[in-house]
């Protein structure tokens, strides 16, 4: 397998690290207000993802470092041609980060619910502005000759892009209630329960309808591939276990349900890394915006040492943490 094929995997495999992680913590964050009647029920959900969510997001920073670093040609066109969507995306990030961490130090109804209104919103706005960026490289942006973004913020709202956001952030809302359904008891879990149950047959067919205009837009026939598959059939797996209460099954099949969301993209994406609406001869590929052979043969070393170690601290992390959660405690 030559080097740029391994990378755009890897890259791939960090994106939906990235939303499967990420994504049930954005879930929760979306839901918090929703779940709990009171201020010890929002302390509770919020507390299910007190030790990990700042930890999860270190993949989105590590999924961006990956493209500078292996293909440094897609990295300059994206985030110099999404800068404003990434300011908002950062501006998400930012504000959801310090509503976690502040709305607790000062006693006041008034100054929680604004943090619980912002927090929401922060949540809200990741995986939506992600998934419109996701959804422009598959679509299809302005870009010219000299690989640079020749369009407005206005080009990047693709219908197909909207869709994506879209998908994830129903995506996030479902893992996240399945998340808290494994993690909390009492009346916040069968909340979540309830609404898990109302939200994965609309979800599933949010899902299906990507799939199907993913596949229709990458124009390679009818039959959808295995990865596009098994997100649909991960869905309905949820929809199993949640109907019958096995929490664990249906946070596992969510998990694989976000996991292979994200991937059919990237499966239908490869080799290009950004299909351009002006010239497909001006589409960028792994061939033309990988770095030399050289770099990536030491990166592919460095990512084999330090990756293991990134997954069994996270692992550990969440074994320590893996008692369930109530309002009283």
């Amino acid at each position: 397998m030559e080097f740029t094929t391994l990378w755009f995997i890897l890259i791939a495999v960090l994106w939906a690290g990235f939303f499967v992680l990420e994504g049930f913590d954005l879930g929760v964050g979306m839901l918090h207000g929703l779940l709990s009647r009171d201020e010890a029920g929002r302390r509770a959900v919020l507390h299910t993802i007190g030790p990990v969510w700042d930890g999860n997001e270190v993949w989105l920073v590590t999924a961006g470092a990956a493209m500078f670093a292996a293909f440094p040609g897609w990295y300059a066109t994206l985030f110099s041609g999404f800068y404003l969507a990434l300011v908002l995306l950062l501006a998400g990030l930012i504000v959801r980060g310090i509503a976690i961490e502040y709305r607790d130090r000062v006693d006041g109804a008034g100054w929680r619910r604004t943090w619980t209104v912002l927090l929401t919103a922060g949540s809200l706005t990741v995986p939506l502005v992600l998934g419109i960026a996701l959804g422009g490289l598959l679509h299809g942006v302005p870009i010219g000759g000299d690989q640079e973004y020749a369009g407005t913020f206005a080009d990047l709202f693709t219908g197909y892009g909207v869709f994506t956001g879209i998908t994830l952030t129903v995506l996030c809302v479902l893992h996240g209630a399945t998340f808290l359904a494994l993690k909390t008891s009492g009346e916040i879990r069968e909340r979540a329960h309830r609404l898990a149950r109302r939200t994965v047959l609309p979800v599933g067919l949010v899902v299906l309808a990507f799939v199907f205009w993913t596949r229709s837009l990458a124009d390679r026939g009818i039959l959808v591939n295995l990865v596009e598959l098994a997100a649909v059939l991960a869905v309905a797996a949820a929809a199993w276990a949640i109907s019958s209460s096995h929490d664990g099954w249906a946070f596992g099949a969510t998990t694989l349900a976000m996991a292979a969301t994200v991937a059919s993209l990237f499966t239908e994406l490869y080799p290009g890394v950004m299909v351009s609406s002006t010239d497909s001869a001006f589409d960028l590929t792994v061939h033309n915006t990988a770095s030399g052979p050289y770099a990536l043969k030491v990166m592919t070393v460095v990512a084999l040492v330090l990756l293991p170690v990134v997954l069994v601290y996270q692992g550990w992390t969440y074994h320590v943490f893996r008692q369930r959660i109530s309002a009283d405690r």
